[in-house]
């Protein structure tokens, strides 16, 4: 593990789904704050294009910005990746990985039951959907710990949503996954607290987000969130970008294996009008 001095050091995040939602806005804000950015994310055609012009926005803020245009859910382009980070760690000895994100929102929405067989999950769909959206946050931190790229006051968070703890139509292979995903901050917390290296679950409040949006009657979903939460509006990708650019600083030590819900109050509301 890293141990040089807060004054010498060089920051980076790496950030798993960077180019859309969540992934893009904590980026955004933490290059704010003076992190250089490690970002992956699988775009194509002009998604690819648009990807690029983010990547050089960071860099335009004074960072320095990596992204990888690959499926973080593969493991060889896992270890390429690490690969590049261990060789920018070796020609500068103050490079510190202080932040990982993991913002994968890439699974199968589909109902487990239904009289037309054809449009069921298949094992396939709901394995993958596991892998990619909690396993691959497993093996990416076990990998980076292997490679001693984790330094002392390294904070990992995962995007959960409200899934992980109701049944949402047409949801449930996702649900699945974010309930792993919160079950796997928990034990990484457990596992790397001797080395000062927390992992908390991040729940935001209903947002729209290109991932969210293919949920089967999302924008009835945000219209009732947005009514009836406290403030009067859904949660936005900023709203979490804040909240994470806040828990990353070392005072923070002490909250891990949390998931911590960032949405105005929408979670603890009973959805009944004030008088």
């Amino acid at each position: 593990m890293s141990n040089t001095t807060i004054a010498d050091r060089n920051l980076w995040a790496i950030v798993l789904g960077v180019s859309s939602g969540f992934g893009k806005e904590v980026a955004l804000e933490l290059a704010k704050s003076g992190y250089n950015i490690y970002g992956v994310h699988l775009d194509m055609g002009n998604a690819k294009d648009k990807a690029e012009q983010f990547r050089q926005t960071l860099e335009a803020i004074g960072v320095k910005a990596f992204f990888f245009n690959v499926n973080a859910a593969d493991d060889n382009k896992r270890a390429e990746i690490i690969e590049h980070i261990q060789k920018d760690r070796e020609k500068d000895p103050h490079h510190v990985l202080r932040v990982v994100i993991h913002s994968l929102a890439f699974g199968a929405i589909g109902p487990f039951f239904e009289e037309d067989f054809s449009k069921m999950l298949k094992k396939k769909q709901i394995e993958m959907t596991m892998d990619v959206m909690a396993n691959s946050l497993i093996y990416w931190v076990q990998d980076l710990f292997a490679a001693h790229l984790l330094a002392e006051n390294s904070r990992i968070f995962a995007m959960t949503s409200i899934g992980s703890e109701r049944a949402i139509i047409s949801y449930g292979a996702v649900s699945a996954a974010k309930a792993a995903l919160e079950a796997y901050c928990r034990q990484i917390a457990v596992e790397l607290a001797p080395y000062k290296i927390t992992a908390n679950a991040i729940m935001a409040g209903l947002t729209d987000t290109p991932a969210a949006a293919k949920i089967p009657g999302f924008e009835k979903m945000l219209k009732h969130a947005r009514e009836h939460n406290p403030f009067r509006r859904n949660t936005v990708p900023q709203d979490v970008a804040k909240a994470i650019s806040l828990l990353v600083d070392e005072k923070f030590y002490w909250i891990t294996g949390a998931t911590i819900k960032v949405d105005g109050g929408e979670s603890i509301l009973n959805f009944i009008e004030s008088m």
